[in-house]
């Protein structure tokens, strides 16, 4: 048996019959190849600790059968699987721990840590089989009424000031986000809407995934904002390379419809 630490973007090869079991964020994972397929099980973690390594290991033991089981088709001849990170096809509904009051014509920046999901692609073209959440995803609904609004994902975050404050781990992609209050009164930021289908996913020399900057101003109501994405990662990241690309382009008429609910 082989052990490391998990790595996005890495080709692992396995030989048939051979099984690559991953542990990491709240997801225990089997990846098995046979010689006419694929199969994937995966299971919740039971520890209740904040995981900090990915761990990984290739050997030819299964779980039991009470573990959910996926099969695939094998595709080609191809042996290697590819773990890549994406984000959330829904907007994420950011709520702060503590709730953060932004005076008057003032303006901050945040830094979120947002939860991806793992894709998982095979052989030698790399088909994807499967795209899943890395812990079990919450839902929250965003609108003026039951009638009008958008089903997203709801995630808790301590919303750092600081970020050396924010915690790294594999799994976590950060998001810098500037709010610009052009209100002549103070804005109490309680919660808000993350375009996480608009993002790119980006990775450093030191495996952190980051997020181009996103920017919110809010110059009326709390229920409408304009929205910029920016192109390029902050320098606070450093060096990095494209991973995964954005669910959707970044289109203006899409910004309106997705934001007239930020903060809503």
């Amino acid at each position: 048996m082989n052990d490391s630490d998990g790595r996005w973007n890495h080709a692992y090869e396995l030989a048939s019959g051979q099984t690559q079991l991953h542990e990491l964020s709240q997801t225990r994972l089997w990846v098995t190849l046979l010689d006419k397929e694929w199969q994937v099980r995966s299971e919740p973690l039971t520890s209740k600790g904040d995981q900090v390594r990915w761990a990984q290991s290739v050997s030819h033991v299964l779980p039991g059968g009470d573990v959910q089981l996926q099969r695939f088709i094998r595709p080609d001849e191809g042996n290697t699987v590819v773990y890549l990170p994406v984000l959330a096809k829904r907007p994420t509904v950011i709520r702060p721990f503590q709730p953060l009051t932004i005076p008057a014509a003032g303006e901050c920046t945040i830094y979120v840590g947002t939860l991806v999901w793992m894709r998982l692609n095979v052989g030698n073209v790399g088909n994807t089989l499967v795209e899943m959440p890395l812990a079990v995803p919450s839902l929250t609904w965003v609108g003026r009424s039951t009638m009008e609004g958008d089903l997203c994902y709801s995630a808790p975050s301590f919303a750092r000031l600081v970020l050396d404050a924010v915690p790294k781990r594999p799994w976590r992609a950060i998001t810098p986000v500037r709010i610009c209050n052009r209100r002549p009164e103070p804005l109490l930021l309680e919660r808000f809407s993350l375009p996480t289908p608009l993002l790119s996913l980006h990775q450093n020399t030191k495996n952190q995934l980051w997020t181009p900057k996103v920017t919110v101003i809010c110059e009326t109501d709390m229920n409408s904002a304009r929205i910029k994405i920016d192109q390029d990662l902050i320098p606070e990241a450093g060096p990095c390379q494209l991973i995964t690309n954005a669910h959707e382009k970044p289109e203006r008429a899409g910004f309106i419809r997705a934001f007239d609910r930020m903060f809503g």
